[in-house]
């Protein structure tokens, strides 16, 4: 091979290697001013615009709270920031639905009734209480269907999850979220640690969704924050 031969080829594998990053530039999902571009599904949690944040305020006797961004995408990488109080469980939603009316779906043999107006999908967990030493963040959550699906179903052992969950997480500070959803694989790493990888099909696109779970009516629970900065999606094809 002459050396401008293999040098043609070293530029190719470059540009094949980077070619998931340069599919679409980068859009960022919260204007910084207010929650345009966004609707509030199922409980009544507060969501408003902070400055740099969207904070999400919990509220008694009201079930999980979803803020879903108005668009729908299929394909993509979604990163941004969090920080929450640590005895607050959250997430994010990714490829995820809300129907009218009361839908059925069939799953590994079981048939699921989704009642209208319930917020369901991919979730990627946060949850970073000391107390409870479970550290599942960034774990994939079938919300309003299947349970857990890593660690879970799907893959991932709890124990060994835990214990990477409670060297990588930061429950006092910010948390970095990574999410790639291609086809029918979906990624997710936090503070830049790979944490779950799944292959599913089930929902191949879907709104995304900031969730403040619900705190059924326990008064210390009240008014806790999540707090969610930098949201940003590059669509891939």
């Amino acid at each position: 091979m002459t050396l401008k031969t293999a040098s043609a080829v070293c530029l190719l594998i470059g540009l094949v290697s980077l070619s998931p990053a340069a599919e679409g530039d980068w859009i960022e999902l919260y204007n910084g001013k207010d929650l345009t571009g966004w609707v509030q599904r199922g409980g009544k949690a507060k969501y408003t615009a902070e400055g740099d944040m969207i904070v999400g305020s919990t509220v008694l006797k009201t079930p999980n709270s979803f803020l879903c961004t108005e668009k729908l995408y299929a394909n993509f990488i979604l990163e941004l920031e969090f920080k929450v109080s640590p005895v607050l469980n959250s997430g994010v939603q990714i490829r995820s639905e809300c129907f009218e009316t009361e839908k059925t779906v069939t799953a590994a043999g079981k048939t699921i009734k989704i009642p209208a107006g319930r917020v369901h999908g991919y979730q990627v967990e946060i949850d970073m209480d000391p107390a409870k030493k479970r550290w599942w963040s960034a774990g994939i959550y079938d919300e309003g269907r299947r349970a857990w699906l890593y660690p879970g179903s799907l893959g991932g052992e709890g124990k060994a999850f835990t214990e990477q969950g409670a060297r990588t997480s930061n429950p006092d500070g910010w948390n970095t979220f990574r999410i790639e959803a291609r086809g029918d694989s979906i990624k997710t790493w936090l503070n830049n640690e790979l944490r779950a990888s799944i292959t599913d099909h089930m929902t191949p696109q879907g709104f995304i969704a900031l969730q403040v779970h619900g705190v059924a009516n326990r008064p210390e629970m009240e008014n806790l924050k999540v707090c969610w900065r930098k949201i940003r999606l590059k669509e891939l094809k």
